[in-house]
């Protein structure tokens, strides 16, 4: 028998962040301003403890860096995948992320590419992605000019969105959204703008406008309307998200039992509604768990959304 490992998550209060997380999954979250529950992570800033077996109470940094065997063929010096949740009860600053290359000279980190499942939405949520300028000339006015109105591409979404946000994309999360996020492990942000917002002392957050015009994509990427593959299962159907070079992320809906092949170096497993079993566990709306490559297989038995993250 493998390894199925139980994480802990690491929760971070935001100036922007809610109290979703208690409320709907249950964790015990730090304060009525907590934005995000890293739920998945071997991150040195918010490395996850190991909740089950022999590895108890260590972190998933040192069981990567000690038992690399247990992570199939996989290079690399650090857990190379975070999972989050995250809740915007606020808008989020308009942001980007660098790619490889310049967030290795310039941060000495990985890239980050990433992306949202949209879990709840209030009724006119929006969400930022993108951008209108055609030329770097253009998208730098628009920021000296404080012109975010017109520079912005910004739209509705709802619950059961799904978007994949390549590195040098322009985007905010805004205020009503509960997202599931996959992403490079990278905790590099460049913020662009923050609404001039202000906090308890009177200052404004740090923005990064220099870095933010070094790596933001322009003209801004097409986001072509997204045709997602879907599988029947024996009970239920898995949706393929998205399969790219930094990741590949389904969703399970099951009604009854299924066996989930394991065939990567890793799975990266989110509860996201329900309940029931997985092998001899019990697992509920909330739990996350990290399937090692010497399991080869999982049974799930139970009706439940869940979100498989693998390399």
């Amino acid at each position: 028998m493998g390894h199925i490992l139980k994480i802990q998550p690491v929760f971070k209060e935001m100036i922007w962040g809610g109290h979703k997380l208690r409320d709907i999954y249950g964790y015990n979250i730090p304060s009525s301003q907590t934005g995000e529950c890293w739920a998945i992570s071997g991150h040195k800033n918010g490395d996850c403890l190991i909740k089950n077996g022999e590895y108890q109470g260590k972190t998933v940094s040192w069981l990567f860096e000690n038992h690399k065997e247990l992570f199939g063929t996989i290079e690399g010096d650090q857990f190379p995948l975070l999972v989050k949740i995250i809740d915007a009860k606020n808008d989020l600053s308009v942001q980007v992320h660098p790619d490889n290359n310049y967030a290795k000279i310039h941060e000495n980190s990985l890239g980050k590419t990433e992306c949202w499942y949209v879990l709840q939405a209030d009724e006119g949520t929006k969400m930022v992605m993108g951008h209108h300028a055609q030329t770097k000339s253009d998208f730098i006015k628009a920021i000296e000019s404080d012109d975010y109105d017109h520079l912005l591409n910004t739209f509705e979404i709802n619950k059961g969105d799904f978007f994949y946000i390549p590195s040098g994309t322009l985007h905010a999360i805004c205020s009503g959204s509960l997202i599931y996020e996959a992403q490079q492990s990278s905790d590099i942000t460049y913020r662009v703008y923050d609404y001039h917002r202000k906090d308890k002392e009177g200052h404004e957050r740090q923005l990064h406008v220099k870095q933010s015009i070094d790596v933001t994509t322009v003209p801004s990427m097409h986001q072509d309307s997204k045709v997602f593959v879907n599988t029947h299962l024996d009970h239920g159907t898995k949706t393929r998200y998205v399969e790219s070079e930094f990741f590949i992320v389904d969703c399970y809906r099951m009604n009854g039992k299924n066996t989930i092949v394991n065939n990567k170096p890793f799975q990266l497993v989110s509860i996201l509604e329900g309940e029931g079993i997985m092998d001899d566990q019990v697992i509920k709306k909330g739990d996350h768990f990290i399937v090692c490559s010497d399991q080869d297989a999982v049974t799930y038995d139970g009706y439940m959304t869940i979100m498989i993250t693998t390399l």
